[in-house]
């Protein structure tokens, strides 16, 4: 049914929960938002109409609202995505009740007695409300897609069960705004409509299923355009990962740093000594002030440049052979085995660096590409271009800083730690008094080191002259050490007793 204004329109749905109430009926109210639904339950809420809210907010609730959401009588109102993935069973939910009110009953006939009753009332309302007509499901507008509505109209009729639905639209909804609902508003004012009459025709089921038609295909096709921009970052993560798991399950790199270094020299002299130009054209003065922060390398290269004949071929060689010749002695200090794990480790880091700035930046320009639509240029064709630019970008700032890194890199050998002097502790003393005994604790750190017998840190100067059988050699004994007289009991409990 569409209605002229949303507030006839709520209102007819009110009229009709009161029906479904009177008759036994339960019903399920599905709106497109939680504003709408809470709106709606306003309105109940000013008639006195009971019903519950089931709009994601409340976790704890809704269990136990979908649970007896079948009950006769019941009102819920829902969103499409509250409730999702439960069943809602006519008469209400046997599991729920039985969990609820026999939790504190004890087994027994009570508790079977009182499961029996709630199965037979559940039974009863079940045949209430299957002669009522099911579950009534009513919608208060339609969604943008039609497959949440027939989601919605599919609550109801499961397992076998009757049910209906119904849709309640109208001309100020959002799907009717879109699409020309002013014209059709105008026309049906001056075919005389009244307030609160509904309009029922078969072009306006048609209006609206080509209405969420043209809605589907807008969305399918932003969707489709998002996929192909992912694309292009996609075929690009695959050339890195592919390089990177190469990297990392290769045991010797050093082939690939060479070519790394090989690639950037050649681009480095290309900036500086451009194709068929004249030797007073180059600019050696650039081309060594980057050879010294780059290769770090000290090279002649301005005597190089004066030399009769001489092309930008062989300036490039010379650079090569130089640059190799400083990373072979390198490996020769540190042994090759060290210069693979320093190799290995450099071009990984710097890889994972510089990825992760790459992907930060298309990111800043997939969402500015679009204004490009403004100049009359496809967005997505210029995105797969400059990506594409940032990419080789990408690979040369990679070659560049690997061979920067291993140019400059120096190993610091560990030194070994220093000994430490031996400390005498033999003439330190602990000492702990106890409050109860007011003897000190710590004359029971004895040694061993004496005949087998513990013997007082501080009575070692005295050891040499104890007689286990003469007591009067033995000295001040405490109370827990062990009696010098050899029989393994404690002092206490030895001769320190008959003290």
């Amino acid at each position: 049914e569409v209605y002229r204004t949303a507030e006839e329109k709520y209102d007819a749905i009110v009229e009709d929960i009161r029906d479904c109430i009177k008759r036994g009926q339960p019903a399920l109210v599905g709106t497109t938002s939680i504003e709408k639904s809470e709106m709606l339950s306003e309105k109940l809420k000013k008639l006195k109409v009971p019903h519950n809210v089931l709009n994601a907010r409340y976790h704890e609730q809704e269990a136990e609202i979908v649970a007896q959401a079948g009950v006769p009588g019941t009102v819920t109102i829902a969103t499409n995505m509250a409730g999702r993935g439960t069943d809602i069973q006519l008469g209400g939910n046997f599991d729920m009740r039985v969990a609820k009110e026999t939790a504190d009953m004890e087994d027994g006939p009570e508790k079977e007695s009182r499961i029996k009753a709630i199965a037979e009332e559940i039974a009863e309302k079940k045949k209430q409300v299957i002669a009522a007509g099911g579950l009534y499901i009513i919608g208060t507008e339609r969604h943008e897609s039609r497959r949440i509505d027939n989601q919605l109209r599919g609550r109801a009729g499961r397992q076998g069960d009757p049910g209906r639905s119904k849709f309640y639209l109208s001309l100020q909804d959002d799907l009717m705004r879109i699409f020309g609902s002013e014209r059709m508003d105008g026309m049906l004012r001056k075919l005389g409509l009244e307030e609160g009459e509904a309009i029922v025709h078969p072009w306006i089921n048609k209006a609206l299923e080509k209405a969420q038609q043209k809605v589907e295909a807008r969305n399918f096709d932003i969707r489709k355009n998002l996929l192909k921009f992912d694309d292009v970052m996609n075929d690009q993560r695959k050339v890195i990962f592919e390089q990177r798991v190469e990297l990392m399950e290769g045991e010797d790199v050093g082939g690939t740093v060479e070519d790394m270094r090989h690639h950037m020299i050649e681009d480095m002299v290309a900036r500086h000594i451009p194709e068929k130009a004249y030797a007073e054209q180059w600019d050696t003065q650039g081309l060594m002030e980057e050879c010294h922060e780059t290769l770090n390398l000290d090279l002649p290269i301005g005597e190089w440049a004066a030399e009769e004949g001489i092309a930008e071929e062989e300036i490039r060689e010379r650079i090569m052979r130089a640059a190799d010749e400083a990373i072979a002695l390198k490996a020769a200090r540190y042994t090759p085995e060290v210069m693979r794990e320093v190799e290995k480790a450099v071009l990984l880091q710097t890889l994972d660096h510089l990825w992760r700035e790459h992907l930060l930046t298309l990111e800043h320009l997939r969402q500015v590409i679009g204004l490009r639509g403004y100049g009359q240029r496809d967005p997505l064709n210029e995105y797969k271009t400059e990506s594409f630019e940032l990419f080789e970008n990408l690979l040369s700032q990679l070659r560049e800083m690997v061979t920067g890194q291993m140019a400059h890199v120096e190993l610091a050998e560990n030194e070994p730690a220093p000994e430490l002097d031996e400390v005498d502790f033999s003439a330190l003393e602990a000492s702990h008094i106890d409050p109860l005994t007011g003897e000190d604790d710590m004359d029971d750190v004895v040694d061993a080191d004496f005949g087998g017998r513990n013997i007082p840190i501080r009575n070692r100067a005295a050891a040499s002259n104890l007689d286990p059988n003469n007591p009067e050699t033995w000295g001040k004994v405490p109370r827990n050490a062990k009696c010098p007289c050899g029989s393994g009991k404690k002092y206490k409990h030895c001769h320190g007793r008959l003290v």
